[in-house]
């Protein structure tokens, strides 16, 4: 439980327990607080009155100005900032992390690590994630067309082996209609037609 800060309320219950009598390795068994943190309560509640049972159990402010708690750290700023432009647009040109990295380190004389790189590259991506566009047409109005090599074919009289190619229609359209002159016989190698 080292560096850890204890609220006002957890203070407040750590003295209570002490003027109910239990012992500092009793309180400490239960996680409130450890034996040198409660070795430290009891130390200056002694001196303050404060484990007296007929006295009033200390205000918040009252414990505030014994025990202080630490003051918060304020947030850094990342050592990439006075480069964000350059990181926008090698980010935006589709460049690599380290490369960048590298970059700023020749171009700037960047003294940061590659995980702040990494960190404000994964921000920018966040905040600007891919556009993409759905693409909506009417029956008919466009088809989706795959040329691409079919299965391995043996000729019967020669044995020679070669794979065609062929069309693939999404659309449910005659080949002839979707390729247009890539049907005409002196094309047959780049689509497939059927008889």
């Amino acid at each position: 439980m080292s560096n850890r800060r204890f609220e006002m309320y957890e203070y407040r219950q750590a003295l209570v327990r002490m003027r109910l009598g239990e012992s500092d390795r009793q309180i400490a068994k239960t996680g409130l607080m450890g034996r040198r943190k409660l070795a430290h309560v009891r130390e200056t509640a002694e001196s303050q009155g404060w484990l007296n049972p007929a006295a009033s159990v200390p205000a918040d402010a009252d414990l505030a100005s014994f025990f202080p708690g630490r003051a918060s750290k304020q947030p850094s700023t990342s050592s990439i900032i006075p480069f964000q432009d350059d990181v926008r647009d090698w980010v935006k040109q589709g460049v690599a992390g380290c490369t960048i990295h590298q970059a700023l380190i020749r171009k700037h004389g960047f003294t940061g690590a590659y995980s702040s790189v990494r960190r404000f590259i994964a921000k920018i991506k966040e905040v600007t994630p891919a556009a993409t566009v759905m693409l909506d047409f009417a029956p008919g109005d466009a088809v989706q067309v795959d040329f691409g090599a079919g299965p391995e074919i043996t000729d019967a009289f020669t044995r020679r082996s070669y794979q065609d190619p062929f069309l693939r229609d999404d659309a449910g359209l005659e080949p002839a209609s979707v390729c247009g002159d890539r049907a005409r016989p002196e094309n047959r190698d780049l689509a497939w037609v059927p008889p």
